[in-house]
């Protein structure tokens, strides 16, 4: 009798949690399954440092089941950013991909404030660009052999101490960020090193470019405060050597054009 109780109870507990999935359970997972969601969605292929457009996405109704809790769902939240990683149609927008700044191999070329200029020279042979080994914001100097065909090899005062801000290989990827490189890139060499200069520094540059003899000579690696003396340095050298006129001068300083003599005028006039 005992062990017949123990299967009619044991029964009834099986036919009652039956009713419940049946009854309960099953109806909140099919509403959970069927509800839906507008999300975010690639319309065409977006590159790695492409900033979205209008063009690039578009909003589509998908079920809310299962979607990861970083997808973007809203146009505002992706429009205008700049996308961190390769996407192609159909993928889902994720924060993750999404970056409120350019691609950090590009990021240098968006902080120009139009003082300075950013410009690549080439390195000729593995020992021109420090066997490989320079990095965004070192400060180098630039060995000029034979320098304006005078027989000498000196360092241009106007570059003495320049600022790196790229090093690029010749796929195209920069060498100091692993963003973007694949396994065969990570084994190229610098191909050119991008320097932030002033347009007399350029023009010299661009001479030594086209000569084709050019090195580059690490002289600090360390913190930005460090590496801005020597720009500073270089700096004041650079209005010593190219100093402003006069007239321009004088409007720089007091924001007006320089005062005439009014008695030598008066005495002109008469």
């Amino acid at each position: 009798m005992s062990f017949l109780r123990n299967r009619t109870v044991l029964g009834v507990i099986c036919i009652a949690l039956s009713l419940f999935i049946c009854f309960a359970v099953t109806p909140l997972f099919n509403s959970g399954i069927s509800k839906k969601t507008d999300i975010v969605r690639v319309a065409r292929d977006i590159k790695a440092g492409e900033q979205i457009t209008r063009d690039m996405v578009k909003t589509v109704e998908v079920g809310s089941y299962n979607l990861p809790d970083n997808v973007v769902r809203s146009l505002d939240a992706a429009l205008g950013k700049y996308a961190a990683a390769d996407m192609a149609p159909g993928d889902y927008i994720l924060n993750t991909k999404l970056t409120d700044s350019p691609a950090a191999e590009n990021a240098y070329l968006y902080n120009l404030t139009g003082e300075k200029q950013a410009m690549s020279v080439t390195i000729k042979s593995f020992s021109n660009g420090l066997s490989g080994k320079l990095i965004s914001g070192d400060i180098v100097s630039v060995i000029a052999p034979d320098y304006r065909k005078m027989g000498a090899t000196v360092i241009p005062p106007e570059l003495k101490y320049v600022e790196v801000i790229g090093v690029t290989a010749s796929s195209g990827y920069d060498t100091d960020t692993s963003h973007g490189l694949k396994k065969e890139d990570e084994k190229q060499l610098p191909a050119t090193v991008t320097l932030l200069v002033s347009p007399e520094q350029s023009t010299i540059l661009a001479g030594l470019e086209a000569d084709g003899k050019l090195h580059l000579s690490l002289v600090y690696r360390g913190s930005k405060e460090n590496a801005a003396k020597f720009i500073e340095a270089q700096d004041k050298a650079l209005k010593t050597l190219y100093p402003a006129p006069a007239g321009d001068a004088t409007k720089e300083n007091t924001g007006a054009a320089p005062p005439t003599d009014k008695s030598s005028t008066e005495s002109e006039g008469e």
